[in-house]
């Protein structure tokens, strides 16, 4: 496969898992804030997903309408849902012959959805959280064409490894952002709720109360998150599935290109694997996800100039 073709792919995926990331998170903020009026702030995802000034997001940080507006529709803010999406069906639709067309039609779908004023008047001056859970079932369906229609070759690798290196990225971030309320909620309680919105954020809180029984205890949730293996957003997991779709290119890979990526991989597997962080110590956590987050960025660099040709 040609670099430019599989560079193109990858960052489809990207796009994509960073936008249901987005999505969840936004959705999961937005119901808390009917919980708290009084203290709530949309500051945190501001500096994650807005491109706003440091006077703009002292403004607009209580006004949920403007806030959704600016994350999710604003075709200014590079970082919002609609500019992920657009950038997800143009990397499609420079790769149609290489994935089915079935993952074409549904991009394309959701695109228009994106544009649609329904939507937008929804997430205005309707049930913003009917508008949300509508996007994101394209993003289920993205990912259904996805299982069902692609062949298991080496598009579907590249794929994967665009899927699974955001979501460690999602993760990582999510968890750095979101610990920061749940550390003060839990020096005045010990089953803080925002280690439940937290888990909501990650996809995880089902599958968490089945785990432990439904006990909310922050060092059973930060072992959850990291290290347990059968939960698909885990960081651990992540890293153990990029290892495996990775294997996989072995074969059309240079020798010297396939051992540098895969050391980078596999040191960062076991510096989640082996390192042991404490809820009591939310500074060490906070630099522990930094790290990590600094060794996926040398990961998603290290594709761009070994595989994908990009200096």
């Amino acid at each position: 496969m040609l670099s430019r073709v599989a560079d193109t792919i990858y960052w489809l995926a990207r796009y994509m898992e960073r936008t249901q990331a987005m999505l969840q998170v936004i959705r999961t903020h937005y119901q808390a804030s009917q919980d708290s009026l009084q203290d709530f702030s949309w500051r945190p995802l501001l500096y994650s997903y807005g491109d706003l000034s440091l006077d703009d997001i002292a403004a607009a940080e209580r006004d949920t309408t403007r806030v959704l507006d600016h994350l999710i529709l604003d075709r200014e803010n590079g970082a919002s849902v609609y500019n992920n999406v657009y950038q997800a069906r143009e990397n499609a639709r420079a790769a149609q012959d290489h994935i089915a067309r079935e993952v074409w039609q549904c991009l394309n779908d959701f695109y228009h959805t994106m544009r649609d004023a329904e939507v937008a008047q929804q997430l205005r001056h309707g049930d913003p959280l009917s508008a949300i859970d509508g996007l994101m079932r394209n993003c289920l369906v993205f990912a259904g064409a996805i299982k069902s229609a692609m062949p298991r070759d080496e598009s579907y690798s590249y794929l994967a490894l665009g899927k699974l290196l955001e979501r460690a990225l999602q993760t990582t971030d999510t968890l750095r952002v979101k610990w920061a309320g749940v550390a003060t909620e839990l020096q005045y309680a010990p089953e803080a709720p925002e280690l439940r919105y937290l888990l909501h954020a990650l996809f995880g809180h089902d599958l968490y109360l089945k785990t432990y029984r439904g006990h909310f205890k922050p060092d059973s949730v930060l072992q959850f998150v990291l290290h347990n293996c059968t939960y698909t957003h885990s960081l651990i997991a992540c890293l153990n599935q990029l290892s495996r779709y990775f294997e996989q290119l072995q074969p059309n890979s240079l020798p010297e290109s396939y051992e540098k990526l895969n050391f980078l991989i596999g040191r960062l597997a076991n510096l989640v694997k082996y390192r042991h962080v404490e809820a009591a110590n939310p500074e060490t956590l906070n630099e522990f996800l930094l790290e990590t987050r600094q060794e996926l960025l040398g990961i998603a660099g290290a594709f761009g100039k070994y595989y994908f040709g990009r200096s």
